[in-house]
């Protein structure tokens, strides 16, 4: 396992759980006192992200616990699972700010506060920031909970920006136009479920052990291939679990070498691909013969 990967996972968690504790205590405040609902639904989006990076820490770090007799592959199915979890926070948000979205459009109000305009400007430009930063950390250490909260601070740009507009919308256009700022969130919400799809997506085919990782599928197969005695590879099947990947490959070997020799280099093909793979946490090589 890739301590360093670890690390850097937990520390970036941290980093998102910190500012979005910040982010959703001034949009609260902001959306209450400046009567923006928008802002209010943006709140709400926020203090899921809360519960959410709560959710990836715990997860980070129950999923680096080694093997053990009743999980002998690791604990790394955790943090799929994790993600399901985040995705739910973020559809039932998206679901309560649509549902209150659509009560404030039939029910007339004032308009927003023109200050609200003053907070969510730095806002946006802080949440994508965050995301820049924790999408690198989620591609670096191939964490799919990570790359969740990624998402997360992505959305929340997002719903910000349509706060924004609508604020402005309402508060240019005067009477009449009071609801701009619901339909902003409404509109939120609708980026919110789309968002939590893109993130569901992966997460599940995790669990289901697709086979989709071409690119570090011919990795293996050509640093397989360099050692002394191996002939070729036939199958070779790649699983994500957690931060790193299993891989079960098929070795094709001289047919008329003792057993010994051919186990000799099922641990030398091993040896290769945990040294010069990183993120490769088990291994298992089947010898084939050639003839």
């Amino acid at each position: 396992m890739n301590q360093s990967n670890q690390k850097t996972a937990i520390r970036t968690s941290i980093f998102s759980l910190l500012g979005n504790l910040i982010v959703a205590v001034i949009k609260w405040l902001a959306g209450y006192f400046g009567n923006s609902y928008a802002l209010i639904a943006d709140a709400i989006e926020s203090t899921g992200d809360i519960l959410a990076s709560v959710l990836v820490l715990i997860g980070l770090r129950y999923t680096h616990r080694p093997a053990d007799e009743d999980h002998p592959y690791g604990h790394g199915r955790l943090e799929p699972l994790i993600t399901f979890v985040v995705v739910i926070f973020m559809a039932i948000s998206a679901l309560i700010i649509a549902y209150e979205s659509a009560m404030n459009i039939i029910t007339p109000h004032d308009s927003p506060k023109f200050f609200t305009l003053y907070i969510l400007v730095p806002l946006i430009i802080w949440k994508e920031i965050s995301f820049q930063i924790v999408i690198r950390k989620a591609n670096k250490t191939k964490s799919t909970s990570l790359k969740a909260d990624a998402w997360h601070h992505r959305s929340d740009a997002i719903t910000s920006v349509a706060a924004l507009l609508g604020i402005s919308i309402s508060l240019i256009m005067g009477e009449g136009y009071e609801s701009a700022d619901d339909f902003a969130a409404l509109f939120a919400s609708g980026f919110i479920l789309f968002n939590a799809y893109k993130i569901f997506r992966p997460a599940f085919g995790e669990m289901m052990d697709e086979n989709n990782h071409d690119e570090l599928t011919a990795l293996i197969r050509e640093t397989a291939e360099k050692i002394n005695g191996v002939v070729a590879t036939e199958k070779c099947f790649v699983r994500k679990t957690g931060m790193h990947y299993q891989v079960d490959l098929h070795v094709i070997v001289d047919g008329n070498m003792s057993v010994t020799s051919g186990h000799d280099i099922s641990h030398l093909v091993k040896d290769a691909l945990m040294e010069s793979i990183s993120n490769i946490g088990y291994v298992i090589i089947h010898i084939e013969p050639a003839n």
